[in-house]
């Protein structure tokens, strides 16, 4: 059994980094919030900048990234693709829900609601959301392995 870590000494490292954990949940949120205000700056930005499908589609697939910000943000220990896969679930999910009318009827009421939820159901929204989950996807894996 030579090389391998005792069960004694395993249960060891895996409680020192449960003790650890309060802390370095607090780092991911703390990006996580960063990552969510950098996407929203984006996007107005990019609104701002640029007109036409590039802005509408990036938009949609920026939605997704500041989806996966925000489901980092609640659930910190979330794996990368977990994350990202919550997030696209959520975007089609807001999506599909524009195929009932309620979110265009929420959105004539609020601009909160026509921000979140939108209006109309456009199907290539759907491919761009799942551009966006790969890019958070590869940000969230590629930054866990600097770690």
């Amino acid at each position: 059994m030579r090389g391998r870590a005792s069960p004694d000494r395993a249960s060891r490292v895996r409680a020192s980094r449960v003790r650890a954990s309060p802390d370095r949940a607090s780092r991911v949120r703390a990006v996580a919030a960063a990552a969510a205000v950098a996407t929203v700056a984006t996007g107005l930005a990019v609104r701002a900048g640029t007109d036409g499908a590039f802005a509408k589609y990036a938009g949609s697939a920026l939605y997704t990234v500041l989806l996966c910000a925000l489901v980092v943000l609640c659930a910190p220990r979330a794996r990368p693709a977990v994350a990202a896969s919550a997030a696209l679930v959520l975007s089609w999910a807001v999506e599909f829900a524009q195929l009932t009318g309620v979110p265009a009827e929420l959105s004539a009421h609020s601009t909160a609601a026509r921000l979140v939820l939108g209006s109309t159901f456009n199907a290539p929204d759907l491919f761009w959301y799942a551009v966006g989950a790969a890019v958070a996807w590869s940000v969230h894996a590629g930054a866990r392995r600097l770690r």
